[in-house]
């Protein structure tokens, strides 16, 4: 007989099925869950026997993947219970963390934690379709023909308690409604090894039905809950295998201490925010396998602590004014913010540990030099000393010579004297003298010193040096040391060091073999000599990347650096010149050097330089075999420069109106692959500079705008391959300048032709846009000259047209007349062959009267701010955004234009006076494809 479980599930239950789906994902394949010898284990069965009977597939539908056997053997369970052994630690790892099992359980009122049954009762119903198990017997024919096909869920036990140890206590909870089988699995006593009750309302009745349920457990943890003496009796009596006890936020009574002895297993006790005793007696903690107590933030008067095995013991920010402590190996202890400790108690208690390695006694304002050079005799194992906000030491009669950390924050005795006692820690690692005010100077030899901190050591009497020398000083924190003056480091390990902000800062020395990043931000009074200490041949032979931003004093600098790649000068407002031969440097900014004059990168390996930022540079050299491109937009004083770069292909010189044609013949003699050149306003331009750009056999793009050009055939004759050619506002160009384009089929492969803010008349207009055929884009803006557009009845186009089906196809794609003061008309027919027409913008033609546009691949129209527009008639129907904003056309207009147009999406119709809201409707109504209307 199969038995197979049918499983139905509420919405809640679905919830915990999404979650043990979630949980399984981490799960991965089997072989990671010790499935392995499992599945290994039942193919060798199936191969032995050659039974007949069917294979029952197992599928969790958890994402575990993989197949495995639903047989229980013994050797099968056995296996995998070893090999889940490791996954069901997890959950109680995990199990302190969960929050809470009482929340799911809903501990909080009368009710006993008998939850699961309860729960489970009210959510099956008497058909049993919760969960019910079904036998060959029992199903329907169509199951016994579906037998085959179906994938069946045969969860063992084994494997179901892997899955679940996984799930946190709360999740356990639901899962536990789910089924008879789950419930049992559920409850088993390893997902309950620890039971946390942290700031949860659990009565004594309850809290003993759990200890009576799970007298197995191991850890409690019943911080914050109500009648903590109670609960913490019952603990103690109940659980046997007690190992780590957590309470507190209550009041314990003596007879808790005194139970304590009965909790043989008891290694860990934390007790928190809780009052110790009635307030005047001793408490005792005696315990013979005690090793980690925490007695945080309690109210006591004296306590005794007597534990042969304990090795962590914290009594921080407890009130007792006396301790005493008989624990022989007690390794760390912390009595950090026990102000009431007297210097002797605390003397007393701490020279009783022997073998203490770690002592905390921070904020402990009685603490003198007297305790702590007892306690360094008492104790020579003492590796770490917390002794910050300790105002009484000095440490100048203290010889700590196996200290490794030493923590003194605001240590109001700690001098410059200081510095020999703490030199005789030749073992320490880690040194923090943040916030020590009377500082005047560090100097420290310590060869396994690898962290010191000095921070906000602001003073009167101005500490002003510091020095370090160790092979090993790996890290280095100073900052907010306004007076310093002088640092001097020697280390072979450092990597990386910070100096933000040291105002007073005049000298560095490093010797540092692997220094590879420095940052000097805000070191405003660092001078040029700062150059040499990074050069080569100075201590600093791996300095990959240097940062002197807002370094206000630097002046002139030259680097020489065979290891430089970073260089950062930003804010150096005072910088004047600039010298840099690091051949491998591939970043440097400039920003805010806007006082530069002179320049030399020679060589460099930077790929690209912006130096527009610098208006004032007169004189640059740059030497860059690498370097593709260059800007020097707005360098308005340049009149030297060399520039030797192979692979430049771009170069910005806009605004460079010093810049004259025996430099650019250079540059284009040394940058033969320039394919970008940028020489807006470079007035000093002239015949000869630009005949020299024969010699780029790349260029494609040349911007010539704002030049005082008044002939154009030095282009013509040297950039045959040009695409794209900009003469915005060359106002000195002639009617006749671009005659070799439209007659002489001059430049044969441009594209882009810019035209804007010229003078060119009407019928040179014309002519060209009639057969500049391979145009893709012309631009028009702002021509005084362009008067009408009709490419319907004029002579030209007439002419043209007479041609019929010989006329040329034209590639127009962008056509941009905007600003045009005179245009009054525009009209586009079909005859006119602009079928590639895609974009048309007139906006701004404030007289424009009438626009005929019969362009069949036209999307994009912009009429906005035509105030003139009456008549609007559109033949596109492929056209897709409309803009009317400020025109004063009425909305019959519109509603007629746009009702051929059948692929319309965006209508923009803001501030149109004539149309109102209430006539969207009608809008759409003509054009149903509007998607969005601007109104």
């Amino acid at each position: 007989m199969r038995i197979w479980c049918l499983l139905c599930f509420g919405e809640e239950e679905h919830k915990i099925i999404d979650t043990m789906s979630e949980k399984s994902e981490e799960i991965g394949h089997f072989e990671e869950l010790g499935f392995e010898s499992l599945v290994n284990s039942r193919n060798e069965d199936d191969l032995r026997s050659k039974s007949t009977t069917e294979d029952v597939n197992l599928n969790l539908n958890l994402s575990l993947g993989g197949e495995s056997s639903g047989s229980s053997g013994a050797v099968e369970r056995g296996g995998l219970d070893r090999d889940s052994h490791s996954k069901r630690h997890k959950a109680q790892s995990t199990a302190l963390d969960s929050g809470s099992f009482i929340q799911a359980a809903t501990l909080q009122g009368s009710m006993s934690f008998s939850l699961i049954d309860t729960e489970y009762e009210r959510t099956h119903d008497s058909s049993g379709n919760y969960g019910c198990l079904l036998s060959d017997d029992d199903r329907s024919p169509m199951e016994e023909d579906m037998d085959d096909r179906e994938i069946r869920m045969d969860l063992t036990d084994d494997l179901l308690h892997m899955v679940f140890s996984f799930l946190d206590q709360i999740s356990l909870c639901g899962a536990a409604k789910v089924c008879r089988q789950w419930r049992a699995a559920s409850a088993h006593e390893d997902f309950w090894r620890v039971l946390n009750f942290e700031n949860r309302n659990i009565s004594p009745q309850q809290f003993e039905d759990m200890c009576h349920r799970y007298p197995n457990a191991t850890q409690v943890n019943i911080n914050g809950s109500p009648a903590i003496h109670t609960l913490v009796m019952q603990t103690i009596s109940s659980l046997r295998n007690l190992e780590s006890l957590t309470l507190g936020k209550g009041q314990l009574g003596e007879t808790f201490f005194q139970a304590l002895t009965d909790c043989t297993m008891l290694k860990s006790l934390i007790v928190t925010d809780a009052m110790l005793g009635n307030g005047i007696q001793e408490i005792p903690i005696h315990h013979d396998s005690l090793r980690h107590i925490q007695i945080v933030k309690c109210r006591v008067v004296r306590i005794s602590v007597r534990c042969p095995q304990l090795q962590t013991l914290s009594l921080k920010r407890s009130s007792m004014a006396h301790a005493v402590l008989n624990c022989p190996l007690l390794r760390d202890l912390d009595i950090g913010s026990c102000h009431k400790l007297l210097d002797a108690a605390i003397r007393s208690a701490v020279t009783s540990c022997p073998l203490l390695e770690s002592l905390d006694v921070s904020n402990c304002s009685c603490v003198s030099d007297e305790t702590l050079r007892e306690i360094s005799i008492s104790c020579t194992n003492l590796h770490v000393l917390n002794a910050s906000y300790c105002p009484n030491i000095s440490l100048e009669s203290v010889r700590l010579t196996m200290l490794t950390v030493l923590k003194l924050h605001s240590c109001e005795g700690i001098t410059s004297a200081s510095m020999a006692a703490i030199s005789h820690s030749y073992m320490l690692e880690v040194l923090e003298l943040d916030n020590c005010s009377l500082l005047t100077s560090v100097f420290l030899d310590l060869p396994r010193l690898q962290h010191i901190r000095l921070v906000h050591c602001r003073n009167d009497c101005r500490f002003v040096d510091l020095s370090l020398r160790s092979a090993v000083l790996s890290s280095i924190k100073v900052s907010n040391c306004p007076a310093l003056q002088r640092i001097n480091i020697v280390s072979n390990s450092l990597q990386k060091l910070v100096l933000h902000k040291q105002d007073s800062l005049t000298s560095l020395e490093l010797q540092c073999q692997g220094l590879e990043e420095v940052d000097l931000t805000d070191c405003e009074s660092l001078t040029n000599s700062i150059c040499d200490v990074f050069s080569d041949g100075s201590g600093c032979p791996m300095l990959k990347s240097l940062i002197l931003d807002n370094c206000e004093s630097l002046t002139a600098v030259k680097f020489s650096s065979n290891s430089l790649t970073s260089l950062s000068l930003a804010g150096c407002r005072a910088i004047t010149s600039i010298e840099l031969t690091c051949p491998y440097l591939e970043q440097v900014s400039l920003a805010g050097c806007d006082h530069l004059e002179r320049a030399i990168f020679s060589p460099v390996g930077l790929r690209s330089l912006n130096l527009g930022i610098c208006p004032k540079l007169n004189a640059l050299k740059i030497e860059a075999p690498s370097m593709v491109l260059l800007e020097l937009k707005g360098c308005g004083v340049i009149s030297e420069a060399f520039i030797n770069c192979p692979l430049l292909t771009s170069l910005d010189a806009s605004f460079c109106s010093q810049l004259k044609d025996n430099c650019l013949s250079a540059t284009t003699a040394s940058c033969p692959l320039i394919e970008s050149l940028i020489l807006m306003s470079c007035s000093s331009i002239g015949s000869d500079g630009l005949l020299s750009l024969r010699r780029l056999k790349n260029l494609t793009s040349l911007d010539l705008s704002y030049t005082f050009l008044t002939n154009l055939q030095p282009v013509f004759a040297s950039c045959p391959q040009l695409k794209i050619l900009k003469l915005q506002a060359c106002k000195y160009l002639t009617d006749t300048s671009l005659e070799p384009l439209y007659k002489d089929a001059a430049l044969p492969t441009l594209r882009e032709l810019d035209l804007s803010y010229g003078t060119l008349c009407q019928a040179s207009i014309e002519e060209l846009l009639a057969c500049c055929t391979h145009l893709t884009h012309v631009s028009l803006n702002g021509c005084v000259n362009m008067h009408d557009l009709n490419w319907s009845f004029s002579a030209d186009w007439a002419y043209l047209s007479s041609m019929g089906s010989n006329q040329p196809q034209r590639f127009l794609q962008n056509l941009n007349c905007v600003g045009c003061p005179n245009i009054k008309k525009v009209l586009i027919s079909s005859v006119a062959r602009f079928s590639n027409l895609s974009s048309l913008n007139i906006s701004l033609s404030a007289y424009l009267k009438e626009v005929d546009v019969a362009c069949i691949n036209l999307c994009f129209l912009n009429l906005s701010n035509c105030s003139s527009l009456e008549i609007l008639k559109l033949d596109c129907p492929r056209l897709t955004s409309l803009f009317l904003q400020s025109c004063n056309i009425s909305e019959e207009a519109v509603e007629s234009a746009i009702s051929e147009c059948n692929m319309l999406e965006t209508l923009d119709v803001r501030f149109c006076q004539k149309i109102i809201s209430t006539g969207m409707g009608r809008l759409r109504t003509a054009c149903p494809s509007l998607k969005r209307i601007f109104s």
